[in-house]
């Protein structure tokens, strides 16, 4: 299943596959076949993932196989700088959105992946020292030359957006953010607002609270009653919580297993009721909302 993640497009899958995790080519190459088949096709990137190796890992099981790509859209983010082996001239960690570092990076990804075209090109974190200007312009040149097709953040809060879209032509067409029933904040604090006035969907990172809280046995016997009458596992009504909110949300799954993907596909289909949604929420605020 597919949806605009905004208006003006792109469309991606409803479920998103996260490859941060995916360290091997064995890895790429089963999971995206089986995800593919069940109509997962957009797959998250950032230049950074596995210390700089996950799109070259990725992207040479596409060069095996190019007719892959017609089917998926690919996702990929810049703007940190991390401390690697591979970076000898990184002294500290640091965000650069500068437009050359932005045009480089996307098109070293594009290099890696074996692609002519990224279909989204997200900013990874806030960079304090951030030109708007400068990463506008750097994302005229890109879709100009047809390299990328749509861009976004990541990790933005709400007056980030508006300063950032402020000096943009085109859309931002989504804001890559931690999300869960276990983090709710997004929801009460003015970003999700925001983001629906831009029309903005949202990418949610982490939306089983990274499976940490699965070991806390208080809360799964609190949550165990609602997957037992929609039928579904604890997982799959985490993801039918968000996909309740009326965001446009579409949760990125960071898993090697291509069951799990598959799992969280079938959530899609899950339609809890506001009652229970706000159930759910006190089990993990320990009190009604106000």
């Amino acid at each position: 299943m597919k949806a605009l993640i905004h208006p003006q497009g792109p469309a991606f899958s409803k479920v998103i596959a996260g490859v941060w995790k995916w360290t091997s080519k064995d890895i790429v190459a089963s999971c995206i076949p089986a995800v593919l088949e069940v109509g997962i096709t957009t797959f998250d990137h950032a230049d950074i993932y596995g210390r700089y190796t996950i799109e070259e890992l990725f992207g040479s099981v596409l060069k095996d196989n190019p007719g892959w790509r017609k089917e998926m859209q690919l996702v990929s983010k810049c703007g940190i700088k991390l401390l690697a082996e591979s970076k000898p001239e990184h002294r500290i960690k640091h965000y650069d959105t500068s437009f050359q570092h932005i045009v480089s990076s996307a098109e070293n990804s594009l290099r890696l992946l074996h692609t002519d075209y990224l279909d989204l090109l997200l900013i990874h974190r806030p960079d304090p020292l951030m030109q708007p200007e400068e990463v506008a312009k750097a994302f005229d040149h890109l879709q100009q030359s047809g390299k990328v097709r749509f861009f976004g953040v990541s990790n933005f809060t709400a007056s980030q957006i508006d300063v950032l879209q402020r000096f943009c032509i085109q859309p931002l067409v989504t804001n890559q953010i931690e999300v869960s029933l276990f983090k709710p904040e997004v929801f009460f604090d003015g970003t999700t607002d925001t983001m629906m006035r831009w029309k903005m969907g949202l990418m949610a990172w982490s939306p089983l609270g990274s499976g940490k809280y699965f070991s806390d046995e208080k809360i799964m016997n609190e949550l165990n009653p609602f997957a037992e009458k929609y039928e579904a596992s604890v997982a799959q009504i985490l993801l039918a919580w968000l996909f309740k909110h009326p965001s446009n949300i579409f949760p990125i799954t960071g898993t090697t297993k291509p069951g799990r993907l598959i799992e969280a596909y079938q959530s899609l289909f899950i339609d809890i009721d506001r009652q229970d949604w706000f159930a759910m929420l006190k089990v993990i605020r320990g009190k009604d909302v106000a």
